[in-house]
Parts: structure tokens; sequence; C-alpha cells
């Protein structure tokens, strides 16, 4: 249908009015083609329909591991936050 357009302007006058119509029907077509290459819909991956998972039991038990309470300490033992000579050291 553009491309019609774009046709029968050209064909219809003789100056460059073909030019200003060029303008924003490459620009729907180049908009058009990528949204059909990075969207394509039609070809996307269903996950619901493609995929079934049959449901099973959960398992599993309730023992607390590494529980650590009343932490009083809040700083890394051997941090070196404070000393930047140490921590920073010089390219050689």
């Amino acid at each position: 249908m553009s491309a019609d357009i774009v046709l029968a302007l050209v064909q219809a006058s003789e100056s460059p009015v073909w030019l200003l119509a060029a303008g924003p029907v490459g620009g729907a077509a180049t908009y058009w083609a990528f949204y059909r290459y990075y969207r394509n819909n039609d070809k996307s991956h269903a996950f619901e329909r493609d995929t079934i998972i049959d449901p099973k039991p959960v398992q599993g038990g309730e023992n607390k591991v590494d529980h650590i309470n009343r932490t009083r300490d809040s700083d890394i033992d051997g941090d070196n936050s404070s000393n930047f000579r140490t921590r920073v050291q010089r390219i050689r």
C-alpha cells in the first residue's frame, strides 16, 4: 500500500515530492523490520504449553544448621579498612 503511494507520487509529478514520502515510508519499514526481527511472537516458546512438569511432593527436613546468635563483634577479624598503606599497594 505505501509503495503504491510512493509510485503514484513519482509518476504524478516531476518535482521531488516523492522524497518527502520516502522518509516516513522508509522509517516505518525499518521499524517494522526490527519489530519482526526482535519480537517474533509467532516463533516464541510457550512455556505453559511446551513444558509439562509433573508435580511431586516436597521432600526435605527442618534441621537448623550453623546458627550464630548474640554476636557482639560486628567487624571481620583481620580487616584492613583503616590501614590504607597495607590495603593499597603500588604497582611496580
